[in-house]
């Protein structure tokens, strides 16, 4: 750990939130002289203060050790770069417009990267309704099923949550152009333009 980069990172996030060094001391439970010596970069926090600093400036434990913000270039909203992150743990979903720092259930995440589908996972798309109804081709048990189905189209993102033991199928808005995302659990996430 650097403690001249952390002293900076820890300076600049104590400015951003309009904070004095004797606020953040009592927050923390140290001295206002035990901040400014972290800042100035003449020594670094105790490991045990870790997680209380990191919950207190909103940002990862692994941030404030490499005393760098990994800021993502500002994103003109572009559903071509949309990522999506499943927790191998809890199964949690996440999607970023472009890449970003996520982590779940103490892991960092990698987003996915999608594939075409095999015929196993091969989705039937119908229209009923002015609406997209997509169904596949798999088992839905316990084990190996599809989890969620999302539709992207230019400016939008709809997220369907599927289930073990229902219908592996879901009615999705039609919107012209979108990409079809899906995601098994076995074999991963896979796309197919409509």
């Amino acid at each position: 750990m650097d403690c001249k980069k952390v002293g900076a990172l820890l300076r600049q996030l104590r400015t951003e939130r309009g904070m004095t060094q004797r606020e953040i001391a009592e927050r923390l439970f140290v001295s206002d002289k035990a901040v400014s010596k972290w800042e100035r970069g003449l020594g670094c926090p105790d490991i045990s203060a870790l997680d209380s600093i990191a919950d207190l400036f909103g940002v990862p434990v692994e941030t404030l050790l490499s005393g760098e913000l990994n800021q993502c270039g500002q994103n003109g909203g572009n559903m071509k770069r949309l990522k999506f992150y499943v927790c191998p743990n809890c199964g949690n979903i996440f999607t970023a417009a472009s890449a970003g720092e996520i982590s779940c259930c103490g892991r960092k995440l990698s987003p996915l990267e999608a594939s075409a589908p095999d015929e196993g996972h091969a989705p039937k798309t119908e229209i009923i309704d002015d609406e997209f109804y997509v169904t596949f081709p798999h088992e839905m048990s316990k084990s190996h099923y599809i989890t969620f189905t999302a539709l992207a189209g230019c400016d939008r993102l709809y997220l369907h949550r599927l289930y073990p033991e229902q219908d592996a199928a879901a009615r999705l808005p039609r919107l012209s152009g979108a990409e079809l995302y899906f995601f098994c659990s076995e074999h991963g996430l896979m796309k197919v333009k409509l």
